[in-house]
């Protein structure tokens, strides 16, 4: 665990060293700025944050391949992972801790966004449990979606090419409810299990659902796993 937390460490430093990272915090509060303001600073005024919570996570299918599209493909083209394969953590330390960084800086910009609903609550009562549970779920889906591109980062040297595998995954998931809505029957149900949009639907009416939270922890480690997997093929080639 001391190993991971250090990896963390070091790869949280190394966000804020590129300027990548700030590039993407300045793209998601620029458009996330503008929408908010186009969408409530004029009347007729609606005391809702669940228009924040869909502007927001539609910015995060642009800005998190962004963030994480060198997190393994940087090491894999600087040839730096062999250093990494060959050091005294774990591929799932490695991993792990990458994850981690990334996770903290998806954290950053969910919290920065906080400011939406503290400007709104100048116009009116917000629902506390909606407001909550919203972000909660802006959480967890920016976490499912971090793992995405954390293993979309580990198929190429790439960046751009990791960048874009990850938002071609992160589209499918997207729209995936809505292929089930166009095609109808059984497999509309089906896949609207796997929509990483619809499972927010509970959240956003405040309630919280185990069964929810366990799809999006249970996404998160799937994609983790994967990307543990596709490094240790690399290891033993």
């Amino acid at each position: 665990m001391r190993r991971t937390l250090a990896l963390a460490k070091k790869e949280l430093q190394m966000y804020f060293y590129s300027p990548i990272a700030y590039a993407a915090f300045a793209f998601f509060f620029v458009i996330a700025g503008y929408f908010f303001s186009a969408n409530f600073l004029y009347p007729p005024y609606v005391v809702d944050v669940r228009p924040i919570f869909g502007t927001i996570t539609f910015i995060f299918l642009f800005i998190i391949p962004l963030l994480t599209m060198r997190l393994v493909s940087d090491e894999l083209r600087m040839g730096t992972d062999e250093l990494l394969l060959t050091s005294p953590a774990s591929i799932s330390e490695i991993v792990i801790g990458k994850y981690l960084a990334a996770l903290v800086v998806q954290l950053l910009l969910v919290v920065g966004s906080l400011i939406y609903p503290l400007i709104l609550s100048a116009y009116g009562t917000l629902d506390q449990p909606v407001l909550w549970m919203s972000y909660l779920a802006m959480f967890l889906l920016g976490a499912a979606m971090m793992a995405v591109g954390l293993f979309a980062s580990s198929l190429s040297a790439h960046q751009m090419v990791s960048g874009i595998a990850c938002f071609a995954l992160l589209f499918v998931f997207w729209t995936i409810e809505w292929l089930g809505d166009t095609i109808g029957g059984k497999v509309k149900d089906y896949l609207g299990t796997f929509s990483i949009v619809g499972r927010a639907a509970n959240f956003q009416k405040g309630v919280l659902d185990f069964a929810d939270v366990l799809f999006y922890v249970t996404f998160v480690a799937v994609f983790v796993v994967l990307s543990i997997q596709v490094l240790e093929r690399k290891r033993w080639r």
